[in-house]
């Protein structure tokens, strides 16, 4: 397989699964997921009901209670935090079909109020949970339908319902709910990287310098990763974590949502921020390993490989659309869309450059361009705070501004850097 056929093929699958992870039609759909337990009838529907006296078994939930303005209200506090630490709160509007007799237990609950998010986001929600009589037990049914567009929220839905399913059988057995996740866990994202890395294997070559090339790819989105994460913990998300999806690369998640524009600025730019303080240093290394100092000349090509893979990784990260960290960086420093789209222009500007500067045709320049733009059209649903975030003030403008132009300026330094030793540019 030649690199441009590669190329073509690699970029081809990584389009095809952001579009159907984030701007798929999915429609209206409905997540249904059963299981026998060895529990009565009456005790599962008192500890699956969103205001059962048992509800508080799922580590998930502080406390629910009745409203008592409305019937059928109930309100849940959840142990995940809001953007200011406080536990999120939801109201559900809960109707209840009730069959003592023959043993079946049924709720329909949608949410009318959210302390996080805005109302917008429940319209299509609603969630169906029931029970009914089984040989040695009973059988529990839950069931949520809504609107997506993309598979994402689907599928985190589904690993969701599926949890607390498993941790619910775990409390029923043992006293003790199952806390955390199998696909969370720090074995399961190795694996993860792992198999990422041997799928991308084959697009550099079925090498031995294929795979060292896979694998420093690999490594970049590890460093790429923890840089978010560094940003979220400075900023006082107590829990965060890292996702690693095949061929499409790594997700750092916070532990709660954002509490102001700056925030949201420099988690973003930390990603591409963290992976700037690499270049230096290996720069450094292969000036030293050219002298009398260090005799190091069989990790020079190496090094310079490492050099070219992250300075181009984190420069595409930090193109100013919308589904990228750039993006997100610009958007929230300017608030007028002219100075955004001057701001967009410029950065895109600096980019071609580099690409021209190491020898990439225009049309290779234009297509990348027009490829990257198809990305940032994908319509996806966002999702909107119930508040708006916290403005930046001049200062942190100024402070993210800089950030971000250091930031582009020492990947595109790394990418001139090693292309013109590699290549001779």
């Amino acid at each position: 397989m030649t690199s441009i056929v590669s190329a073509v093929v690699l970029l081809t699958l990584n389009l095809g699964l952001i579009w159907l992870m984030m701007a798929a039609p999915v429609g209206r759909r409905t997540i249904t997921l059963s299981r026998r337990l060895e529990a009565s009838p009456e005790r599962l529907w008192e500890a699956v009901h969103p205001g059962g006296e048992e509800a508080s078994w799922n580590p998930a939930i502080l406390s629910s209670r009745h409203e008592d303005g409305g019937k059928g209200r109930i309100r849940v506090a959840y142990r995940h935090p809001d953007r200011r630490g406080q536990p999120i709160g939801r109201v559900f509007e809960v109707e209840d079909r009730i069959d003592a007799a023959e043993g079946t237990y049924e709720s329909r609950a949608r949410v009318i109020d959210d302390t996080a998010l805005d109302l917008s986001f429940w319209n299509d929600f609603e969630e169906r949970r029931s029970v009914s009589t089984a040989a040695g037990g009973a059988t529990i049914t839950f069931a949520q339908t809504d609107s997506y567009r993309g598979l994402a929220v689907y599928l985190f839905r589904y690993f969701t319902m599926r949890r607390e399913l498993s941790s619910l059988a775990a409390w029923l057995k043992d006293g003790q709910p199952r806390t955390g996740g199998l696909v969370e866990h720090p074995a399961t994202q190795f694996f993860l990287a792992l198999l990422s890395t041997l799928l991308l294997w084959p697009f550099f070559g079925l090498t031995a310098a294929g795979l060292a090339i896979s694998a420093a790819l690999t490594l970049v989105i590890v460093f790429h990763e923890l840089g978010h994460m560094v940003a979220y913990r400075a900023f006082g998300h107590e829990r965060v974590r890292m996702i690693f999806v095949p061929l499409l690369g790594g997700i750092a998640i916070g532990g709660r949502p954002y509490n102001s524009r700056f925030e949201v600025a420099t988690c973003a730019l930390m990603g591409a921020g963290m992976s700037a303080f690499l270049v230096p240093i290996i720069i450094s290394a292969h000036e030293l390993s050219t002298g009398r100092f260090l005799s190091l000349g069989g990790l020079r090509q190496p090094a310079l490989v490492f050099l070219l893979i992250l300075g181009a990784f984190n420069l595409l990260n930090l193109l100013p659309m919308h589904r990228f960290d750039g993006g997100q960086v610009l958007r929230q420093i300017f608030t007028s869309r002219n100075l955004l789209l001057i701001a967009s222009f410029g950065i895109t500007l600096l980019m071609l450059w580099v690409g021209f500067r190491i020898g990439l045709s225009a049309t290779a320049l234009i297509a990348t361009l027009a490829v990257f733009t198809l990305i940032s059209l994908m319509g996806a649903v966002s999702i909107k705070p119930r508040e708006q975030l916290e403005p930046m003030h001049p200062a942190e403008r100024l402070m993210a501004g800089f950030g971000l132009y250091a930031a582009v300026s020492i990947h595109s330094y790394a990418i001139v850097f090693a292309c013109d030793r590699l290549f001779g540019h």
